[in-house]
């Protein structure tokens, strides 16, 4: 069966470990999931992320998870914004910081994937696909 929103799928995914205090989780992988992946990563959301398997069968993408010293997860949120039946593009200029700059939007640009702040900063606009902090 073919899969509609892979992009929520890996959120929801990561949402539900957090729930059940998993340290990691496996999920189909694709470019843009290991390109948001790197982007959670940078931003100190995951501990880390890599390719498993080989590539005779499916290789899987493995997120590992980070949480606090209490064990409170690193991600408070996290959402999808535009969606296969709601398309939610910004221009650069209407790009609003993720709670007022603590929190982070992927934003899906003509120059790759980026934060909502290297997204202001280069001047470009996109597709917002999902908030986190």
């Amino acid at each position: 069966m073919s899969m509609t929103d892979p992009i929520a799928d890996l959120l929801t995914r990561i949402r539900n470990a957090h729930n059940a205090k998993h340290d990691l989780l496996d999920s189909p992988t694709s470019r843009l999931k290991l390109e948001i992946c790197r982007i959670l990563k940078e931003q100190g959301f995951i501990a880390d992320f890599e390719l498993s398997g080989d590539e005779a069968t499916r290789a899987q993408l493995r997120v590992f998870l980070r949480y606090a010293d209490d064990g409170e997860p690193a991600i408070q949120h996290l959402q999808r914004v535009s969606r296969p039946g709601r398309r939610v593009y910004r221009g650069a200029a209407d790009l609003p910081p993720v709670l007022n700059g603590l929190g982070v939007a992927i934003v899906s640009t003509s120059q790759g994937l980026m934060t909502d702040q290297e997204a202001r900063d280069q001047r470009v606009g996109g597709e917002v696909l999902c908030e986190v902090w």
